[in-house]
């Protein structure tokens, strides 16, 4: 692999982790905010933490087997 492309995908890793933790903390937030209590918006977060990742891998998955061109008999 070349260094740019290398690069490119460690990029990307990072991008993926730092928006994860964003979107976590938001709905933390979120949480706290419509509950009044600090303890049901971090337990809200830490479950969609792993709730998301999980439907995320179904939703690749599901994609991954899209194959809008592919011909039909």
């Amino acid at each position: 692999m070349t260094r740019n492309k290398w690069a490119a995908r460690k990029r990307h890793i990072v991008k993926t982790i730092t928006w994860r933790i964003v979107g976590t903390l938001d709905t933390m937030a979120l949480g706290w905010f419509v509950s009044g209590d600090p303890m049901i918006g971090l337990k809200v977060g830490a479950l969609e933490l792993f709730t998301k990742m999980i439907l995320y891998y179904f939703h690749e998955r599901a994609w991954y087997g899209y194959r809008p061109n592919r011909n039909r008999k």
